[in-house]
């Protein structure tokens, strides 16, 4: 796929944050295109297209060990915001941090065209910055983290004159069973206990682009899963199995029981426990739990990006280092 990039930021950027080192940090993007997506089925249900590109933090040092990527938006939320977070420590340890953005606003990758178009942008960016395929590690939350277990399915599967050397995963708060994940919203909407905007998008989105409900088509729930309780095979999981693997989670149950009268079934908690059991029966000896504590106080906001902020940086880009 041939793009034509505008380089729009070249230099040392601070982001109100005591800087390690000095980084150089780069915002490759095309502009948006004026088209707009259906995420809906009334008239007003779309989104506008974003801008497609990457974002790449090289830190100040002569040789670069390592790749810390991100597969985040470039719209909605705010640019890079998980990303930036890394910049310190990344570069304190000769790591760049590289943020890619298809065209699409909440690319949940149902298309391999989206995962063609983000590894496209990655081979650039590695080959225009001179980045080391080695020791390349995918980081998310929410979608971003989502977007990367189906890329590593993706990179597992397809033969491509660019391949990259992923060591390892770190995986932040996010659905990994879509089938329980639809199962959820269609309990929210039942009980109707909160803002059902995005109940209803994301059960659009499923039904629309799998084929039906999980009730209808089963097995495209599956293999649209990297894991699932209701998938007595679970043949996703194999594309796992080789990586260093860490995972967050936050339960949040009485924030989440107070607020939407949620269950551990409406948890992705139970989705990132599940996969790294299965991990472990399918051979994986190298996966980690990290389970961080919720206040008490159900005012604090608790989601995927509460999550990440929460993370010790620094203690996880140790862990990094140690694989």
């Amino acid at each position: 796929m041939k793009v034509l990039f505008k380089i729009l930021v070249l230099g040392i950027i601070t982001f109100n944050m005591p800087l390690a080192l000095a980084q150089t940090v780069i915002e490759t993007y095309q502009p948006a295109k004026l088209d707009t997506l259906r995420i809906g089925v009334n008239k007003a249900d779309v989104l506008p297209y974003i801008q497609g590109g990457y974002t790449i933090m090289l830190p100040e040092t002569e040789s670069i060990k390592g790749v810390l990527i991100l597969l985040e938006d470039s719209g909605f939320d705010e640019k890079n915001k998980s990303a930036k977070q890394l910049y310190n420590e990344a570069s304190k340890n000769s790591y760049a941090v590289l943020s890619v953005s298809t065209e699409l606003p909440f690319d949940f990758y149902f298309k391999e065209s989206s995962i063609i178009y983000a590894h496209n942008l990655i081979s650039t960016a590695f080959e225009k910055h001179s980045l080391p395929n080695e020791n390349v590690f995918f980081i998310g939350g929410s979608l971003t983290g989502h977007r990367a277990l189906r890329y590593v399915q993706y990179n597992s599967d397809v033969e491509t004159d660019f391949k990259l050397n992923i060591k390892g995963l770190v995986l932040c708060n996010f659905t990994m069973d879509w089938t329980r994940k639809w199962y959820q919203y269609q309990r929210e909407i039942r009980i109707n206990r909160n803002s059902l905007w995005e109940a209803k998008f994301i059960k659009y989105m499923l039904e629309t682009n799998l084929g039906g409900t999980p009730l209808e088509v089963p097995q495209n729930y599956h293999d649209f899963s990297a894991y699932s309780y209701f998938d007595d095979e679970n043949s996703t999981i194999q594309h796992y199995k080789n990586y260093a693997i860490r995972a967050y989670v936050e339960p949040a149950i009485k924030y989440r029981y107070s607020k939407y009268l949620q269950t551990m079934y409406e948890n992705s908690a139970t989705d990132m426990l599940g996969f790294l059991a299965e991990l472990e029966l399918a051979g994986n000896e190298d996966t980690d739990l990290v389970v961080l504590s919720s206040t008490e106080d159900i005012s604090v906001k608790k989601n995927a990006d509460t999550t990440w902020s929460a993370i010790d940086k620094e203690e996880l880009m140790q862990w990094i280092l140690k694989q």
